[in-house]
């Protein structure tokens, strides 16, 4: 299956989203909340329908980066966020064509949506598009999704792991992720995730790694 801006951009025509949290994720959020510097340049890459932009905004954070590769997502969220004051920057394109610098890059259920066999440039990337001293923080599934044992916790994207064969979702474990973040930055915390909303209980790791 190809991957593409039109998969992405059929899935939002037709509503079939079931990794839609409809709220802000409460890891990422208490996260947020801890940050004192509110100038620092965010990017959300594969943000979805951004409902952390919007705590990010309401809590007067005054640069953030939205970048999704389905323009009929993005097209909404420009009218979203579009008043003439907003702190919010919304570009249609895929993330390893981006460019610029930020000092915090957020990740949630973006990686687990990319092939895997993308992971390592996904790392490269980050790297590319951090500051020095920035860092990559979010949650990472710690999890099977193909051919998981049956004791394994639901699966939290409904709508796409019916009868779609090796994904997305891709799952993966924390000792796999340690050597891939490795390869370009420095790993700060990497560790199951105690505040997941409860369908992914259990089945989440929160991990910041730092640009050197």
């Amino acid at each position: 299956m190809e991957l593409s801006a039109g998969y992405w951009n059929e899935r939002y025509d037709n509503g079939n989203t079931g990794w839609d949290m409809q709220q802000v994720s409460p890891p990422l959020q208490a996260y947020f909340a801890q940050l004192r510097d509110k100038t620092c340049s965010i990017l959300i890459p594969g943000c979805g329908n951004a409902y952390e932009a919007a705590w990010l905004q309401q809590e007067g954070f005054s640069s953030v980066t939205l970048a999704d590769i389905s323009e009929v997502l993005t097209s909404g969220l420009r009218k979203k966020f579009g008043r003439p004051d907003s702190n919010i920057r919304v570009i249609t394109g895929d993330f390893f064509d981006l460019s610029g610098q930020y000092d915090l890059i957020v990740e949630q259920t973006f990686f687990c949506a990319l092939d895997p066999s993308l992971r390592t440039r996904y790392v490269e990337k980050a790297f590319e598009l951090l500051h020095p001293g920035g860092k990559l923080i979010g949650l990472l599934f710690d999890r099977d999704f193909v051919g998981a044992s049956s004791l394994a916790p639901p699966c939290s994207f409904p709508s796409l792991c019916s009868g779609i064969p090796g994904g997305p979702p891709f799952g993966g474990h924390k000792e796999e992720y340690r050597l891939l973040l490795e390869k370009k930055l420095k790993i700060m915390t990497l560790a199951p995730c105690y505040n997941s909303i409860r369908p992914r209980a259990g089945t989440e790791l929160f991990f910041i790694a730092k640009r050197p």
